[in-house]
């Protein structure tokens, strides 16, 4: 059979990867075609598009590029028609992917969602759209099944493929030779994959490491923003940069400052003390804090349904209030310990590893329970 899939993030490339590879394992004649990056390539997929295309963070920047947007969509479409996949895969990145989704409905091809918009944190009632077209969708949450079932919309819970990548994930043990660090202790930035969320953040981070001559600071990099752009926001700051190595920067880390995202709960999973950064335009913003219905940003604290992690939003990520928190995750015993208790009780409370392998198994299922 035939999978058109759509990723609009590096987080979704990575899932989309692992994906691929359950479906072939259920699918062996699979053909795939795919929006994503260079892991979903080297699965097996033909890449058509790069989620660096799609990278606009916010209601500000999807207003200033609309044109490109639009053009972006229309391209999409057209890859839909020629394809004619017998099922579309959305992963994640709500916005774009629930307008394929539509239009996926109207031609008539199965659609099937990995990883639900977030309709739980803000205008719940998206969640009737999500039912009016989407064949099938596949959640990560546990609490995710009672909220659509107040849509009357039965949904599969798959479990985490957090766990997934983690579990396959093996550390690099000569990371610290590698890029010549030396044994003090490792404070890691982890300032997003996106363009605008690493100009408004990163600057911030940046103003802490005077604060903690007793720390080390690594910079964690992504290889789909232009180098330039970091030795511009860096400017005369000296500190070791690495590129696509997360997990090993984490595996040796002993606190993080994190933008909030899917980063967050890697963190957490891999057991790192952090304290959440985000900000973004002013716009969208005062928008987003008068619709959002949950009471957490970072994926941590929503598991979790309390605050485990300090989250430091908008005005309230200072220079002054990152290093009071971060001292506290450094050098207060009692503060690390709570956050690891809370991360102990995430990880009971998300499951284990076998997301991507049920999701693929389902898709292919109900992909023949329709063509027989």
């Amino acid at each position: 059979m035939k999978y058109f899939l759509l990723a609009g993030e590096r987080s979704g490339d990575l899932h989309g990867s692992n994906l691929i590879r359950a479906i072939q394992r259920n699918d062996p004649q699979a053909e795939f075609r795919a929006w994503g990056g260079e892991l979903m390539q080297q699965a097996g997929a033909t890449l058509t598009r790069h989620y660096r295309e799609l990278a606009f963070m916010g209601l500000g920047e999807v207003l200033k590029n609309w044109r490109t947007v639009l053009g972006l969509m229309r391209q999409c479409q057209r890859d839909l028609l020629q394809f004619k996949p017998d099922a579309v895969v959305l992963i994640d990145y709500g916005g774009f992917n629930m307008r394929v989704a539509r239009f996926a409905k109207t031609q008539g091809i199965r659609t099937f969602f990995y990883i639900s918009p977030k309709v739980w944190a803000w205008n719940q009632r998206r969640a009737l759209n999500i039912k009016r077209y989407v064949d099938r969708l596949f959640v990560i949450f546990p609490f995710e099944v009672e909220f659509f079932k107040k849509y009357d919309y039965q949904v599969d819970y798959v479990g985490n493929p957090l766990f997934d990548s983690i579990a396959a994930f093996v550390p690099d043990p000569a990371f610290r030779e590698r890029y010549y660090l030396d044994e003090k202790p490792i404070i890691a930035l982890l300032p997003g994959s996106r363009k605008q969320e690493v100009e408004m953040i990163l600057p911030e981070m940046l103003k802490v490491i005077p604060h903690f001559p007793q720390y080390q600071f690594v910079l964690a990099g992504v290889s789909n923003l232009p180098p330039a752009l970091y030795e511009q926001l860096l400017g005369t700051v000296q500190l070791t940069q690495v590129t696509d190595a997360a997990y090993d920067l984490l595996s040796v880390a002993h606190a993080a400052l994190v933008t909030s995202g899917t980063a967050t709960l890697e963190t957490a999973l891999l057991g790192v003390p952090q304290v959440v950064c985000y900000r973004t335009g002013f716009l969208t913003y005062e928008i987003g804090v008068r619709i959002i219905q949950v009471p957490f940003l970072s994926l941590v604290n929503l598991v979790a349904e309390r605050a485990v992690v300090k989250e430091l939003i908008q005005r309230e990520l200072t220079e002054a209030n990152l290093v009071t928190e971060l001292h506290k995750i450094t050098d207060q015993p009692s503060t690390r310990q709570a956050q690891l208790k809370g991360y102990a009780e995430i990880r009971q409370k998300l499951g284990t590893v076998g997301a991507s392998e049920k999701a693929g198994a389902l898709m292919v299922k109900y992909l023949r329970e329709v063509a027989s």
